[in-house]
């Protein structure tokens, strides 16, 4: 089961996440064999959350995962939204070999009003690097979709059917781990 993880950081929490970056990977570590996709959120330069896209267990192992995190033990998140995950079927952008690539890439967020049965549709687009449906718990319900995009100019708003969404929220973002 593949879940998509969204820590949101505290206003004035990068001081305590800078001094934790070790444990914080050192804690990644241990899951780097089922992450699909990771990293920071930024509002400029400043830190506002951390992603994680793995396939766990089950709901309650994905819990675990968020909420076992050193810096949500220690405070510097506000809050943790956990769904499961639905890859779609888009063509990839694989992980940049060096991290020289200064392009900007974002998170895009869309949230429906009600849950639905009604799948996603998935138009093909270049600058993906993961795209997704979030899921309730028993994966029955979409809530929702994320992506993780590379876009070559354009609304990256776009990169989500925004006709399906109450609310879609676009968040800048970069690849995790160490480096």
């Amino acid at each position: 089961m593949d879940f998509f993880c969204y820590h949101r950081d505290r206003v004035g929490s990068t001081p305590l996440r800078q001094q934790l970056v070790e444990s914080h990977w050192s804690y990644m570590d241990a899951f780097q064999d089922r992450m699909i996709a990771r990293g920071p959120t930024f509002a400029d330069e400043t830190l506002t959350g951390s992603v994680h896209i793995l396939s766990l267990p089950d709901p309650a192992a994905a819990r675990a995962f968020a909420f076992e995190e050193p810096c949500y033990q220690a405070g510097a998140y506000r809050d943790v939204m956990i769904r499961r995950w639905r890859s779609l079927p888009d063509r990839t952008t694989p992980h940049p070999s060096g991290r020289s690539d200064d392009s900007e890439r974002f998170l895009a967020l869309g949230f429906t009003d009600a849950p639905t049965t009604e799948r996603i549709d998935a138009p093909d687009r270049p600058g993906v690097i993961v795209r997704g449906e979030l899921l309730s718990d028993d994966g029955a319900q979409v809530l929702g979709a994320a992506a993780l995009v590379q876009p070559d100019g354009g609304d990256v708003r776009g990169f989500l059917p925004e006709r399906r969404y109450a609310v879609v929220e676009v968040h800048r973002w970069d690849f995790g781990g160490r480096r």
